[in-house]
C-alpha cells in the first residue's frame, strides 16, 4: 500500500510537472529577462486577415463593416461559410509582407491565427474550417514563419477565445435564433482552442507573443485564463503572453496587470495612447492606421504618416511599444495607402531608429516641443530629443535639468556637427539651426554626464479649476532640500515671492504660479494654474415628478455620437436608471436618457461617464462630460458648479462592436464619487 508521504511527492511532482507549474509566479528577474527583446523591439506590425476581407467591409448596402462583419451584419453561419470557397489570395507573399515589416523599422508581427469569426489562416487537424479548404490550400502561417525567419523578424500570433463558428462555443450571438446551444459543450470547445495553441507553438518554430482577444463574455473567467496561460507557457516557456487571457481589466481596453490580478504580461491599451503611459509596466498600443482593423475597401480616414511617426515617439517616451494594424485585401495585397505609410515610417526610422529601439522612458513629465527618450551608455545618459515644433528663436529648452552637457548633434548629421549648450537657470539650452529638417520629427541627440536629475515644476492641486466661495489649493514637489514659492498675479516667482506654508487659500478668481528654488535660485520650470470663481447655475422650478429618467433606444451604425434628434427611436419609455434592457441586438445600438436630478446642497458637482463606446453628459442642456468616439471602456470627467434643488440631466449613448457598458457617476466637494443613484433621478409626470 501506497504511503501517504510517497503520494503527497507524487502529487508534488505532478503539480510541477511542465503544465502544472505555476509561470505567473516566476521571479522579477525570469519575468523581465523573458520580456527583454519585445521590450528593445518598439514597434510591431499587427494583421487582421480573415474570410472578413471579401466582402471587404459592405453588406447588403452597409459600408461600415470590417472584421466583426459575421456579428454586425448579422450573417447566419451557414452563409458566412460561402466564404470559405471565395478565399483565394494569390498575390498573396509572405517575403513581400515581412520585408515591407522590416523596411519599416518593425521587430515583429503578430497575425490573426484567428479572428472571431473562427476561420484559422493555418492548416488545423482539428476544424475544416480553416485556409486548407478554401481554393488557396496553403498554410499561410508557415509561409510567414519561413519568411519571418529569413529576416529575422519574431513572429506572434493573435488566436481569439471567442469564436462565432465552432459548434462547442457559447454563449451564442443573441440573433442566431435558428442556432441553438443545444448539444454544445463548452468544456471541448477549451480542449479546442488547446489543441490549436499546441499547433501554433509547435509547427512554425520560435513564437514570439500569444495575443489573446475575445475573452469578456461570461463563459470565460479569470480561472480559465489562468490556466490557458500556463498552459501556452508549458508548451513555449518563453513565450510572451497579453492581457486578454484572462477577464477583461477592469479599466480602459487592456489597461490591468498581475499585481491586481489580472492575468498576463503585458497592457494592450487599444487605439490609444495612456497620457502619462503605464509607469513600471509593460505595454503596448495597439492601432489602425484608418478606422477599421480588418479590410474596408471604402474607408479613406487615414491617419497622415507624420503622426503615426510622432505617435511612435510619443510611446516610446513613455517605454511602451507601438503595434500599427494593416488589413489586407482578399486578393492578399496590403493597401497602398497602409503601404505609403509604411514607406515613410521606414525612411524615418532609416535614419533614427537608435531613438527607439532599446530607449526607456523621458526623464521628462512634459515638454512643450515634442518628446524624449534616452539610453544609458557606459554610465552615462544619450538623450534622444524628439522635436515635433521647432522653437522660432532656435532654443531648445530643458527645464530643470542639472546634469552637464558632453555634446549634442542632429542624428540625421552624418558628421555629428556639435550643436553648442547653455545653461540659463534651471534649464539646458541647446541653439538649434534655423530650418527644421525633418519637419515630422527632427531627433537631437543631447549627451549629459551621469543619471538624469531632472527637477520638475512643483503641483498645483484642487478639486477642480472652479469654485464657489473658497478654494484651498496645494503646492508640492517630490525633489529635496528645496523652497516653494508662489505668486497669486500670474508672474513667474522669484526668490523674493511668497513661501508655500500648508494650503493656499484663494478667494477670487486667481491665476497661480509656483516654482521651486534652492539658495535663492530656480531649480526647477514654473507651474501654473487659473482657478476661477462662479456663481453656481439656478435650479429649476420643483414640478410634478416621478421616478425614473425617460429613454429613446436607437438601432444604427455609427462611429461617433449621431443627432439622435434626426433620428426616428425604436422603442422608449422610462427606466430606473442607465441600463440598456430596452435593446434587440448587442451591437450598433444607441440610447439617449432624460430626466432630472435632484442635488442637496449648492457646489462644485464633478460628473463622469464610463463607457464602451461613446457617451455625453449634458446638465441643463450644456455639455459637461464629452466621451464620444470609439473605444473601450473609458472614462472622461466634466466639472459644474450647480444649486440645490433639480437640474435637467441628458445621457447619450452609442454601441458599435465590442464589448458595452455605461456606468454614470458624481461625487461633490462632500461626498466621494459613486454612481449616481437611482433615488435622485426623476422625469416629468406631464404626458
Amino acid at each position: 500500500m501506497i504511503s501517504i508521504r510517497l503520494f503527497t511527492i507524487i502529487l508534488l511532482v505532478l503539480f510541477n510537472s511542465a503544465y502544472g507549474q505555476d509561470y505567473l509566479h516566476e521571479s522579477k528577474a525570469e519575468y523581465n529577462a523573458r520580456m527583454q527583446w519585445w521590450q528593445d523591439a518598439r514597434f510591431g506590425l499587427f494583421i487582421h486577415w480573415g474570410l472578413y476581407a471579401i466582402p471587404a467591409g459592405e453588406w447588403k448596402g452597409k459600408t461600415g463593416h470590417g472584421e466583426w462583419i459575421r456579428h454586425s451584419a448579422q450573417i447566419p453561419v451557414e452563409e458566412y461559410e460561402k466564404f470559405l470557397k471565395q478565399f483565394n489570395p494569390v498575390k498573396f507573399n509572405a517575403d513581400t509582407w515581412v520585408r515591407t515589416a522590416k523596411e519599416a523599422g518593425m521587430k515583429y508581427i503578430v497575425i490573426t491565427s484567428k479572428h472571431h469569426d473562427g476561420f484559422c489562416l493555418f492548416d488545423s487537424k482539428y476544424t475544416d474550417f480553416d485556409v486548407m479548404s478554401t481554393p488557396f490550400q496553403r498554410d499561410i502561417l508557415k509561409d510567414l514563419a519561413e519568411a519571418c525567419r529569413k529576416e529575422g523578424i519574431k513572429l506572434c500570433f493573435y488566436h481569439s477565445i471567442m469564436d462565432w463558428h465552432h459548434p462547442d462555443y457559447l454563449p451564442r450571438r443573441n440573433w442566431e435564433t435558428t442556432r441553438t446551444k443545444e448539444g454544445a459543450d463548452f468544456e471541448r470547445f477549451v480542449h479546442y482552442v488547446k489543441n490549436e495553441l499546441k499547433e501554433l507553438l509547435t509547427n512554425y518554430g520560435d513564437v514570439g507573443v500569444i495575443w489573446f482577444d475575445g475573452n469578456w463574455e461570461s463563459t470565460w473567467s479569470n480561472a480559465r485564463g489562468k490556466d490557458l496561460y500556463n498552459y501556452v507557457r508549458s508548451l513555449s516557456p518563453k513565450v510572451i503572453i497579453n492581457n486578454r487571457v484572462g477577464q477583461p481589466p477592469p479599466s480602459e481596453s487592456g489597461i490591468g496587470f498581475r499585481d491586481i490580478g489580472i492575468v498576463g504580461d503585458f497592457g494592450t491599451p487599444e487605439q490609444e495612447i495612456p497620457a502619462q503611459g503605464l509607469p513600471g509596466k509593460y505595454w503596448e498600443t495597439c492601432m489602425t492606421m484608418n478606422d477599421h482593423w480588418g479590410y474596408n475597401s471604402h474607408d479613406d480616414d487615414w491617419k497622415p504618416a507624420e503622426d503615426l511617426i510622432r505617435k511612435l515617439a510619443d510611446i516610446a517616451s513613455k517605454s511602451g511599444n507601438f503595434l500599427l494594424n494593416v488589413g489586407p485585401t482578399s486578393e492578399g495585397l496590403f493597401p497602398q495607402a497602409s503601404i505609403d505609410r509604411l514607406h515613410a515610417i521606414g525612411q524615418w526610422m532609416k535614419v533614427n531608429n537608435e531613438a527607439i529601439y532599446g530607449t526607456s522612458a523621458s526623464p521628462f513629465a512634459t515638454l512643450d516641443w515634442g518628446r524624449c527618450t534616452q539610453k544609458n551608455i557606459d554610465g552615462e545618459t544619450r538623450l534622444y530629443l524628439h522635436v515635433f515644433n521647432w522653437p522660432n528663436d532656435g532654443k531648445l529648452v530643458l527645464p530643470g535639468m542639472f546634469n552637464s552637457p558632453k555634446q549634442a548633434y542632429l542624428l540625421s548629421d552624418p558628421h555629428k556637427n556639435a550643436l553648442t549648450v547653455s545653461r540659463v537657470e534651471d534649464a539646458l539650452v541647446v541653439n538649434l539651426p534655423t530650418a527644421m529638417p525633418d519637419t515630422m520629427n527632427t531627433v537631437v541627440v543631447l549627451d549629459i554626464i551621469g543619471k538624469p536629475d531632472v527637477s520638475e515644476p512643483p503641483r498645483i492641486s484642487s478639486d477642480d479649476d472652479i469654485f464657489i466661495d473658497t478654494v484651498d489649493v496645494s503646492v508640492t514637489s517630490d525633489r529635496e532640500d528645496v523652497e516653494l514659492r508662489y505668486t497669486l498675479d500670474g508672474n513667474i516667482p522669484s526668490s523674493k515671492s511668497e513661501l508655500v506654508h500648508g494650503l493656499i487659500r484663494l478667494s477670487g478668481t486667481t491665476t497661480l504660479s509656483a516654482r521651486c528654488f534652492r539658495n535663492g535660485k530656480p531649480v526647477s520650470g514654473t507651474a501654473t494654474e487659473t482657478l476661477t470663481k462662479v456663481s453656481p447655475w439656478r435650479s429649476m422650478r420643483e414640478e410634478n415628478t416621478i421616478p425614473g429618467v425617460l429613454y429613446k433606444y436607437y438601432e444604427g451604425d455609427w462611429d461617433s455620437l449621431p443627432d439622435f434628434n434626426k433620428l426616428k427611436p425604436v422603442k422608449e419609455g422610462s427606466l430606473p436608471n442607465f441600463n440598456f434592457s430596452p435593446r434587440n441586438q448587442e451591437d450598433h445600438f444607441g440610447f439617449a436618457y432624460t430626466g432630472v436630478i435632484r442635488l442637496q446642497e449648492d457646489d462644485v458637482y464633478d460628473f463622469f461617464t464610463n463607457s464602451d463606446d461613446g457617451s455625453r453628459l449634458y446638465i441643463d442642456d450644456s455639455l459637461v462630460v464629452d466621451n464620444d468616439g470609439l473605444h473601450g471602456m473609458l472614462e472622461k470627467r466634466g466639472a459644474v458648479a450647480l444649486s440645490a434643488g433639480l437640474h435637467a440631466l441628458r445621457v447619450t449613448f452609442f454601441e458599435k462592436t465590442g464589448d458595452d457598458d455605461l456606468k454614470v457617476s458624481y461625487r461633490s466637494r462632500k461626498m466621494p464619487k459613486r454612481e449616481l443613484p437611482s433615488e435622485l433621478l426623476f422625469h416629468s409626470a406631464r404626458k
